[in-house]
């Protein structure tokens, strides 16, 4: 049995384990749908590090004393638990940095620097800025050419326009979303990966939402880097991932100096680390890494796959309950997608709705979400997101679709 066809799973006994969700908010509970900006912690996550910090914090590495070997064990143990969740190969291959845009930057200042003028980056429609715009930074550097996928109207990558600017054999890399943080579009990452190498491209997902809400197995995608941020997977910020084949890593060139990355030092020439050291320069982020370890733990013992069925069966619940709303629109219905829905109300502004929304203590997000061009792409200036968690119910999905058809009158 696979995700799609078990059981949905009843969470509702994890909603304890989140303590914010007890409050409230203007005099209302709290319904927390703003998951896909960053989601919430549960105590698993705080209770690791404030025990961290409280019984056996010291920078981790090169202390011989036993507070630094004690939190090096366990920073070094995280990166372990992130190659397990990946199905990496190795734990080598695990990369820790500041966050999703810090993995995509790194890629594309390191591996960047091995393209040539006349070699392409390819992207889609659908990217958030940060699978855009450190692009056309390299892009504006060193003189590659960026190109574009388009997106049908259905909110999918179009797999012919992919194909299109694949075939004179340019592409030196694909780097695509794996999970729409606007559409809730779930991208078919393999046939992607076997279309770019096919073309002789490298290909990167960026799963800053997709690893939230699936398992990912980068061996199965047959994907060359993949990023994610531990602060939508119930983590805390400043820590992120970068997953890479050793061999490209090997040959990528560091992107920051300093501590940590270097075998060693001379002023006529240094030597850099073994990977992954070689690109983590600096003290790192001790807590957060910890954090994001206990996140994994987390949500490994509730199980991914039942993690999806239970957010597929709220995705479908609310897709049904909002359309039914008079002047209501969701954004995209690709036939694969996640428990992020964006949408708009006929002569309302998204702030607006967000605002009314808020004093009924709904927490959802509005704007571009960081995905300008997508936006344009659909002839939207803005849209409403309502995303979900482990932790979102039906019952608070119907709290939603009914505010929003009572405050539709004042939005009109």
């Amino acid at each position: 049995m696979n995700a799609l066809t078990m059981p949905v799973p009843d969470l509702s006994a994890y909603r304890a384990d989140f303590p914010i969700l007890s409050e409230t908010v203007r005099g209302k509970a709290l319904v927390f749908l703003d998951s896909a900006a960053s989601a919430q912690k549960p105590n698993q996550v705080i209770d690791a590090m404030t025990h961290a910090m409280r019984h056996q914090y010291a920078n981790v590495h090169r202390g011989l004393h036993w507070m630094s070997e004690r939190t090096s064990d366990a920073y070094e143990g995280v990166r372990d638990k992130v190659a397990a969740l990946l199905n990496a190969s190795s734990r080598d291959e695990i990369v820790f940095t500041g966050s999703s845009t810090n993995a995509i930057n790194l890629v594309a200042h390191s591996y960047g620097s091995l393209l040539r003028p006349g070699q392409a980056v390819l992207v889609s429609e659908m990217e958030h800025h940060a699978n855009i715009v450190p692009w056309q930074m390299l892009r504006d550097r060193s003189g590659i050419a960026l190109r574009v996928a388009k997106v049908t109207d259905a909110g999918e990558i179009d797999l012919d326009s992919l194909r299109a600017e694949l075939a004179d054999g340019k592409v030196g890399l694909v780097s695509v979303t794996h999970m729409s943080n606007v559409l809730g579009t779930i991208t078919p990452a393999a046939e992607i990966a076997a279309i770019a190498h096919a073309a002789g491209a490298k290909v990167m997902f960026d799963g800053s939402q997709a690893a939230v809400h699936q398992p990912v197995d980068v061996q199965a995608l047959d994907a060359d880097f993949y990023v994610f941020t531990g602060h939508k997977l119930y983590g805390p910020t400043g820590i992120g991932v970068l997953w890479a084949r050793r061999a490209i890593l090997e040959a990528m060139p560091p992107f920051l100096g300093g501590g940590d990355m270097i075998g060693s030092v001379s002023f006529e020439r240094s030597l850099w680390a073994e990977v992954p050291h070689k690109f983590e320069a600096g003290t790192p982020a001790i807590i957060e890494t910890i954090g994001l370890g206990a996140a994994i733990d987390y949500v490994s013992a509730i199980g991914l796959d039942a993690i999806r069925a239970h957010e597929s069966d709220l995705t479908g619940y609310a897709l049904e309950r909002l359309q039914a709303i008079e002047g209501l629109t969701v954004m995209g219905h690709a036939r694969a997608r996640g428990g992020v829905i964006s949408f708009s109300i006929a002569g309302a502004h998204a702030h607006d709705i967000a605002t009314l929304l808020d004093q009924n203590g709904i927490a959802v997000r509005a704007g571009a979400h960081c995905a300008e061009p997508l936006m344009k792409r659909f002839g939207l200036t803005s849209t409403a997101r309502a995303s979900f968690a482990l932790y979102t119910t039906r019952t608070e999905i119907d709290v939603l679709a009914e505010t929003l058809d009572r405050v539709r009158s004042f939005l009109v």
